[in-house]
């Protein structure tokens, strides 16, 4: 299948994989044609005007087709800050802008 992956910038490109991919696949192909840090990204699926979904960081192991992905789909990508020792306080300020 081929899905529709959008960056931070607004960049789109294509990124092909197979019908039975995991979440792990598709994180390594982006990794390996963007050259962006497979275990910093986020995912998440455009299901239409009013959802959105995260897939899921712990279900790498996962096939998209179980997240509801298929050929066509939109996919926006965002990155984990980076560990500042195990604090969870820097995701939520990264994310919420809150302490």
């Amino acid at each position: 299948m081929k899905v529709v992956v959008e960056n931070l910038t607004g960049t789109l490109f294509h990124v092909q994989v197979g019908n039975d991919a995991t979440v792990a696949d598709l994180k390594r192909e982006i990794e390996t044609q963007q050259k962006l840090p497979y275990d910093r990204l986020i995912l998440i699926l455009h299901a239409d005007h009013h959802r959105s979904y995260t897939i899921n960081d712990n279900g790498d192991g996962v096939s998209l087709i179980d997240y509801g992905v298929q050929d066509g789909s939109h996919i926006y990508i965002f990155f984990n800050p980076l560990d500042d020792h195990g604090s969870s306080s820097a995701t939520q300020r990264f994310f919420f802008g809150v302490d």
